[in-house]
This record gives C-alpha cells, sequence and structure tokens, in this order.
C-alpha cells in the first residue's frame, strides 16, 4: 500500500502512541481519521498532522459503544469517500493485583469495575472497530489494512489481569481475522510494544523508570516514533498479514 493519500483511522489517535503513529503517517501525506474522547487534544492532534504535510479530521466516539462506532465508521466514509485503514490503539490502564493481602486478610481485591472498563475499551472496543471497518472495506471494495495494538503485556504481567488478558485477546483476534478476512483482500496485523518513552510513562518516578529500563536487554525505552514506524512497515508490506510484531527493545528475549 502506497500511504499517500489513503484514509487511515487511528483511535486514540489524540495523545501518546496514537498521535505518534498519526504524525509519521501524515508525513507521508495520509489523510486521518483521528478516533478519541478528548476533543481540545484531538483539535491540537488535527493541527499538528497538517502541519507535517498530511490531512485529518478528527472524530469525537467511545469506541466502547456500539452505536458510537457505527456512527463514526459511517461519518468516516461520508467524510472522505473511502476507508483504507485501521489502526486500533485505543486503550486505557486500570492496574492492581487481582488480590492483596496480609496474614490471611484480604486488603483489597481488583474489582469487576477494573477489570470490565478494561475490557470493554481494550478488548470489545479493538473487536467492534475491526468489525465494523471490515464491514466497510468490504462494501466498498477496499483492500484495506487493519492493525491491531496489543501488548508484550499479552504473555502475562503482574498486577495486569485485565490488561494482559485484553491484549492476549487482541492479539489472538488478529491472526483470527487475517484468516478470515484474507478472502476479501483485507491484511489484519498487530504490534506488541514494550516500555515506550510516551506521556504516561515519562511521569513514572525516576526509581521506578530505572528499574524498568534496567530490564530491557537494549537499556533505553522505545521511541514513540519507533512504533509509527513499524505501522508504516505493516502498511507498505502488501505480503505482511497474521502477525504480531513485538517492539520491546529484546524484553521478552
Amino acid at each position: 500500500m502506497n500511504i499517500t493519500d489513503k484514509i487511515i483511522v487511528i483511535t486514540g489517535g489524540a495523545q501518546g502512541l496514537g498521535l505518534a503513529m498519526a504524525e509519521c503517517l501524515a508525513k507521508k501525506g495520509a489523510k486521518l481519521a483521528l478516533v478519541d474522547l478528548n476533543q481540545e487534544r484531538l483539535n491540537q492532534a488535527v493541527i499538528q498532522c497538517k502541519k507535517v504535510g498530511g490531512d485529518a479530521k478528527a472524530y469525537l466516539a467511545n469506541v466502547a459503544k456500539e452505536d458510537e462506532v457505527e456512527t463514526l465508521f459511517a461519518q468516516i466514509v461520508k467524510d472522505f469517500g473511502a476507508l483504507d485503514a485501521l489502526v486500533n490503539n485505543a486503550g486505557i490502564l486500570r492496574d492492581g493485583l487481582l488480590i492483596k493481602a496480609k496474614d490471611g486478610v484480604i486488603a483489597k481485591r481488583m474489582s469487576l469495575a477494573e477489570w470490565q472498563a478494561v475490557i470493554d475499551v481494550n478488548l470489545t472496543g479493538v473487536f467492534l472497530c475491526g468489525r465494523e471497518a471490515a464491514s466497510k472495506m468490504i462494501e466498498l471494495d477496499s483492500k484495506g489494512v487493519i492493525i491491531n495494538i496489543s501488548s508484550v503485556s499479552k504473555a502475562g504481567n503482574m498486577g495486569q489481569s485485565n490488561y494482559s488478558a485484553a491484549k492476549a485477546g487482541v492479539a489472538a483476534m488478529t491472526v483470527t481475522w487475517a484468516k478470515e478476512l484474507a478472502r476479501y483482500g483485507i491484511r489484519c496485523a498487530g504490534v506488541a510494544p514494550g516500555f515506550i518513552a510516551t506521556e504516561m510513562v515519562a511521569s513514572m518516578k525516576p526509581e521506578a523508570l530505572d528499574k524498568m529500563t534496567a530490564g530491557i536487554p537494549l537499556r533505553r525505552l522505545g521511541e514513540p516514533e519507533e512504533i509509527g514506524r513499524t505501522i508504516e512497515y505493516i502498511l507498505e508490506n502488501d505480503y505482511f498479514t497474521g502477525r504480531i510484531i513485538e517492539m520491546d527493545g529484546g524484553i521478552r528475549i
């Protein structure tokens, strides 16, 4: 796929990894539909993408709500007249141990609300957006691409029962969709980032950040732009499908 002038949807596109991906694609002349829940950040993201050479529009939507997702993709197709790719990036964290106890006394448990919030956005949201994007691509006879953002936490990470389960589900759905959608000319692949230098990570206590970095063989955090370039690779390589690229500095070696 030649990225220039392609219509690419990025969920969670107003900040962090989503914005870094958007800027990378904008530099190659993509036309972006940026989806998020923060209108102010969305507006700024649109400005930034236009500054670097692309075009972009902002869309306010909750990816965990079926009706909003259906309306979202219908509007994107109406606005742009096409749909070439989706990057399923939107996600949230509600970290905590399954059970925290001392001397046989339960102090805290991960609540159902903490579990469900992450599953709703990080797994169900990916399902809803992927299903809608694939439907539109088939209707438009577009040989499109769906890229799902998983995480190295898909292998299981302490304090992340909800997040790890969701990201493992995302990885499994990616392979399933690659098999199911190939007959329509639609590719599906994924990226599993490790620890990336986003605003959220940068706000950590220095000692915690140092400990985290020490466990990475390359001894540094990944840069958001490095994830963006991985997205570019998947989009541009028409023979790539059904695989998850782990961009983690070797942390899972």
